[in-house]
């Protein structure tokens, strides 16, 4: 029973004997991990470059057997033709053709062709293949251009169904000229001229291939992938340049997935490529067997040193038990130190140090008492808000003239006075919150408060993380809060008297090209349609004149009213300066853009003031336009509405001009006098 305990207390870790030994086996098997790390390291890469060699041999003897293979039989196809000699006599042909027989070891059929690629004599004879017509194939072209040895690119037989190429040999007459072509016919199975190649034997999962410079398989152990295309060029780019004639070592991505070792070797006489692959896996297996096995061995060996390990551990960390023991009886009072008769000078320090922090401590504990009845009657009488968060961001107190200008009790949970902050504004002050507890910046945010009694609060607020100076650690934040909704309010009718006409209460020429500026960057990010009217008062100056400024000011003030009326609510009305107004329709098209501005006209033509029994009316000369993807800036757009205002005037006034880039002539829209 006691060795259970015994066995249960040192595999808990709890004590440091138990973890002294858990960090030796750590780093004994540390060592050991670092040491068969490095030896699987040096290790695979040795087995890499082994294996690439053996490749590159493999590869390159691979190419020139083939390639021997192909030579021979471009020999033995012109030898074929110098006997038969320059004729086009089926008979002859067909009798020498059959002298060759010794030729169907290295070829599956033999076919003649005359200058025009019609086929006059094949062997052995099948039906229906003499009188064929070649000369619009790849091969039989190939032939006529290059006028030497050619290989064909794979094709599938008519008859056998079986993937095969045609190994050809032009034929010349006695002047040199182009006459026809001898052709034999090889099958893409694993005998034949690709023998060797199945017989290749790189373990399990290695294996040889063969593909075109075109890009077609001639031979892989897999029969499936034969006459089928190569990987792409992103799948397996070092594929992709032995493909243009690259012959060398690489590791790349098998079909399967996995990655192996590649090695690549031209057969430059039929524009083959022979690769050869070998997954790194299997290359690498008996190494990882190697490895495995070392690895068993250490963990035996560390299981035989455990047990010494912790008898030793024992007799050394003997004394702290000791020294647990007393500082447990200073803690319960019954001691005021520690002595320990040990000659471990470690523990003969912590001793020492435990001593001198134990006589602190009693000293602290009482000035603690003591300021911590001072800090409360500070917060308590500060006049301003105040709060303290602990260090997860919980908010822990607030004193009363916080939660007289909140309007909470302190009862109310944080989660329900939270949900009072504006929904505008609760997000952001939240991600701002957890920044400063993560980065111990402060906290400096300005935020809406909706109080029970449905005030709203701007609140203006400072928090500032506590530190313990000595390490640094954070105890939590305190912040002050200050009610600025009146100094907010202020702001607000400065910001729109900046930006407003006092006359009329729309937007001033400095307000509205604000706007004009934000509509034009939105287009030029977007290409959001906007539009742009601009006019000034026809027949305005009589009112002036006759009736004096306060009958002109009551008419600008009805002509404001009816304009802001009839646009849109999204829309931006400006009286940029005297008689001339300007309207910015965000989203607008032109159509909708020549309504507005033709509603417009008319309405402000049913505008009318009177003075000494004489009615005063005016109207609009409107220049439309909407932003161009050639305007440079504002300027060209605002310069073109401002020519088609001109426009509607040369035109007689009360009208409405559209004007664009790149037209000859200006639109008059329903002009009416």
């Amino acid at each position: 029973m006691r060795f259970a305990h015994l066995l249960k207390k040192l595999f808990s870790f709890s004590s440091l004997k138990s973890r002294l030994l858990l960090g030796l086996s750590f780093t004994l098997l540390l060592l050991i991990a670092l040491v068969l790390g490095m030896a699987w390291q040096i290790g695979k890469t040795m087995v890499q470059e082994t294996n690439m060699s053996h490749l590159r041999y493999e590869a390159t003897l691979l190419a020139d057997e083939v390639t021997q293979q192909i030579d021979m039989r471009f020999q033995a196809l012109e030898r074929l033709s110098e006997m038969i000699g320059p004729t086009d006599d089926a008979s002859w042909i067909s009798h020498q053709l059959r002298q060759n027989d010794s030729l169907m070891a290295w070829f599956e059929g033999i076919v003649v062709a005359n200058r025009d690629g019609r086929i006059i004599a094949d062997w052995p004879a099948i039906v229906g293949r003499v009188g064929l017509e070649t000369a619009e194939l790849e091969y039989f072209r190939m032939l006529r251009g290059i006028r030497r040895p050619y290989v064909s690119e794979p094709f599938v037989g008519r008859a056998s169904g079986m993937p095969m190429v045609v190994v050809g040999v032009p034929r010349f007459t006695e002047q040199g000229d182009f006459d026809g072509f001898i052709g034999g016919i090889l099958s893409l199975d694993s005998g034949g001229i690709f023998s060797r190649l199945a017989k290749v034997r790189l373990g399990e999962k290695g294996y040889a291939g063969v593909a075109t410079s075109s890009g077609k398989v001639l031979y892989h152990p897999n029969s499936s992938f034969i006459n089928a295309s190569v990987p792409s060029k992103e799948f397996n780019p070092w594929l992709d340049l032995a493909l243009d004639g690259w012959e060398g070592d690489a590791v790349g991505q098998l079909v399967q997935g996995e990655m192996a070792l590649q090695s690549y070797a031209q057969v430059w006489s039929a524009g083959w490529v022979v690769g050869l692959y070998l997954p790194i896996s299997q290359a690498q297996l008996p190494l990882a067997d190697f490895i495995r096995q070392l690895w068993w061995t250490w963990v035996v060996l560390v299981l035989l040193i455990f047990p010494l390990l912790l008898w030793m551990l024992g007799r050394v960390l003997s004394p702290l038990r000791h020294l647990e023991k007393q500082i447990g009886e200073v803690g319960l009072g019954h001691r005021e130190s520690v002595s320990l008769a040990t000659r471990m000078q470690e523990l003969q320090q912590v001793a020492g140090t435990f001593n001198r922090v134990e006589d602190e401590r009693q000293l602290l504990l009482g000035n603690l008492q003591e300021r911590e009845a001072f800090l409360d009657s500070v917060l308590n009488a500060a006049p301003q808000g105040m709060f303290v968060a602990n260090i997860k961001g919980d908010i822990t107190y607030m004193n009363p003239a916080l939660l007289e200008m909140l309007g909470i009790s302190t009862d109310v949970p944080m989660k329900t006075w939270l949900e009072q902050i504006h929904t505008d504004d609760i997000d952001g002050a939240k991600d701002m919150w957890l920044h400063s507890l993560q980065t111990g910046s402060d906290f400096v945010r300005q935020l809406r408060f909706l109080r029970s009694d449905n005030e709203l609060l701007w609140l203006d607020i400072h928090a500032r993380v506590v530190m313990l100076s000595q390490d640094g650690h954070t105890l939590g934040l305190v912040g002050v809060v200050k009610d600025i909704t009146e100094r907010r309010q202020q702001e607000a009718i400065q910001r729109w008297e900046a930006e407003h006409d006092p006359l009329t209460g729309l937007l001033n020429r400095r307000g509205f090209e604000r706007r004009l500026e934000e509509a034009f960057a939105d287009f030029q990010k977007t290409s959001t349609p906007s539009a742009l009217l601009l006019f000034d008062l026809d027949h305005f100056k009589p009112i002036n004149d006759e009736g004096g400024h306060a009958l002109g000011d009551e008419m600008l003030r009805r002509i404001a009213q009816v304009v802001a009326w009839e646009v849109r609510r999204s829309d931006h009305v400006a009286r940029q300066g005297g008689d001339e107004f300007g309207v910015l329709l965000p989203s607008c098209t032109l159509a909708q853009a020549r309504r507005i501005a033709e509603s417009l006209r008319q309405s402000v033509s049913e505008i009318s003031v009177t003075h000494a029994g004489k009615e005063y009316r005016v109207t609009l000369s409107i220049g439309v336009t909407t932003f161009d993807e050639t305007d440079t800036s504002m300027e060209d757009v605002l310069a073109r509405a401002d020519a088609g205002s001109y426009k509607a005037k040369e035109h007689g006034r009360d009208g409405v001009v559209v004007n664009m880039p790149n037209d000859d002539v200006m639109e008059l829209f329903d002009q009416l006098k």
